[in-house]
């Protein structure tokens, strides 16, 4: 952008970070307790969850990831598009309507009372009565560790950002960015998290319309856009046909065909949304169950029509740009900067920050509650008092940013690289585990440790083994997500199933078809 024009963007953007801190503030005294902090308590209504999920979501890979995907290689990488969209669905319909009830209402294996589990680890533990501990221990190590990296794909597109806009050298822009992000999330944690999650939402939505339809009536309509698409490869409007920008020449050149492997990693992202912590705990935190299809509808609904006009920001951007762009991720707000009025142009930069910030806010806020939930208060200090708690988490969150913008600072990733990763890794560590779980009455710690274990481990590895021996180009999630499948049910037998893990499960059957919780029995003694 022109330095002779920062007004309008830095008013802008004073004016969003400025809301969000507002926001904040104003939902610190309705934190109370770490039940507040890490999940509101359980009181999101059906819009928030919806909009928030999304919002934590899609991060800086909706806005840039994947336009800049379209744009330096044409139709074939919207497969990832597509798996996206019937995971999300998939993971509304399977997975959120039992991990509600089951994470409010699961016995806690210690006292015998409702757990009310506030984390995925804490589920882990109470649903399998693992007495061992080493579910919660194990699966908040890799919380804690995909984080990093997954804050860190997110503080990747916040310095690209800001160097798009203001010229800023990636310190300063990681401090400003982090700055605010922790600030708003730590005051006012998960509720505040969840508000201004939905207004980020609403903004990345507007400007993902807006932009592409300014760009086809500036070239003159789609037709033109296809013209334009076509003049620099007919591959890049295929399916099934790849293409590739060579950054030297300025010219795309086709790739031949796309192969199964590039279709079906594609299509592989979709189990991601069944291990995302992050996106789960939205699950876990709305009201009632009874909310939860119209939440799903409105959720799915933005997410299909968001990723359209992704695929479709990246068309108008080869069609649009005589000169093709040295990074493809920028195409978006290369777009915003030439066509709009900068006043514009300011609001609709904003949104690709509100999306960044979005998801690095949700992740945050989990990771600390990994170390302060499942470590500090089960391991440390199982008598910490909410207060003590609740501070530690907010310190917590400070604690994982700063790990995560060295990981940005000094890694070499692109956005799209850095989300792949941690999404293959929660996606076939958690993914497996908790659809088992809450489908399967007769499944133990056993199974559910040697397949988190397995699938965590093959997402970090899979890409070393292919590269050096099999030369396949697979996305990890495949290997990994069937190689966790395949070790619960093996490993399964080694466990042993108890009285109160079925009449837990039997509860949570009876609660989603009725809507009511059954009235609990006391446990045998051998139970």
């Amino acid at each position: 952008m022109n330095p002779d024009s920062l007004l309008e963007p830095v008013v802008a953007f004073t004016i969003y970070l400025g809301l969000m801190i507002v926001m904040a503030v104003y939902f610190y005294n309705k934190t109370k307790s770490q039940s507040d902090f890490v999940l509101g308590d359980r009181k999101l209504g059906s819009f928030v969850t919806a909009l928030s999920a999304n919002a934590s979501d899609f991060s800086g890979w909706l806005l840039l990831g994947l336009p800049g995907a379209i744009y330096a290689s044409g139709f074939g990488e919207a497969w990832i598009a597509v798996g996206l969209a019937c995971g999300f669905l998939g993971s509304w319909v399977l997975l959120a309507p039992r991990l509600r009830v089951y994470t409010h209402r699961v016995t806690d294996f210690l006292t015998g009372g409702e757990s009310n589990s506030l984390t995925l680890s804490s589920f882990l533990e109470n649903r399998f009565a693992d007495r061992s501990r080493l579910l919660r221990a194990v699966s908040a190590i890799i919380i804690i560790v995909f984080y990093f990296f997954y804050v860190a794909s997110g503080m990747t597109a916040m310095m690209a950002l800001f160097d798009q806009v203001f010229g800023l050298g990636p310190v300063p822009a990681v401090l400003i960015g982090l700055g605010f992000v922790v600030a708003y999330t730590v005051i006012g944690g998960f509720l505040a998290v969840s508000v201004t999650d939905t207004v980020q939402a609403v903004l990345m939505w507007i400007a993902l319309l807006i932009v592409p339809i300014v760009a086809i009536s500036t070239i003159g309509g789609l037709g033109e856009v296809r013209d334009g698409v076509a003049a620099g490869s007919e591959s890049l409007l295929s399916a099934f046909g790849g293409a590739s920008l060579n950054a030297d020449t300025g010219t795309w050149e086709p790739t031949g065909a796309l192969g199964w492997v590039v279709i079906v990693s594609g299509l592989a992202w979709a189990f991601g949304y069944f291990g995302q912590p992050h996106i789960l705990a939205r699950y876990m935190a709305i009201r009632s169950v009874k909310q939860i299809p119209m939440a799903a509808t409105v959720s799915v609904g933005w997410a299909v029509t968001a990723m359209a006009l992704a695929v479709l920001v990246g068309y108008v951007g080869i069609a649009y740009f005589e000169v093709p762009l040295s990074d493809p991720e920028q195409v978006f707000p290369a777009l915003i900067t030439a066509l709009m009025n900068p006043w514009v142009a300011g609001f609709l930069m904003a949104a690709i920050l509100a999306a960044v910030m979005s998801t690095a806010d949700s992740q945050l806020l989990v990771a600390s509650s990994a170390i302060t939930e499942d470590g500090y208060r089960a391991f440390v200090n199982k008598h910490a008092s909410p207060t003590q708690l609740l501070w530690l988490s907010r310190a917590t969150v400070v604690i994982v940013a700063v790990i995560a913008a060295l990981v940005a600072l000094f890694g070499d990733q692109s956005v799209m690289d850095l989300v792949g990763y941690a999404w293959a890794g929660f996606g076939a560590g958690f993914g497996p585990l908790l659809l088992m779980a809450v489908f399967w009455r007769r499944m133990t710690w056993a199974g559910a440790l040697a397949g988190m274990i397995a699938g965590a481990s093959m997402a970090v590895f899979w890409d070393l083994f292919d590269e050096n021996v099999l030369g396949l180009g697979l996305y990890a999630m495949i290997p990994a997500v069937a190689l966790s499948f395949l070790c619960i049910v093996v490993f399964n037998p080694l466990g042993k199933v108890t009285e109160k893990m079925e009449s837990d499960f039997d509860a949570m059957k009876h609660e989603i078809k009725t809507g009511e919780p059954p009235v609990r029995e006391e446990p045998s003694a051998d139970a």
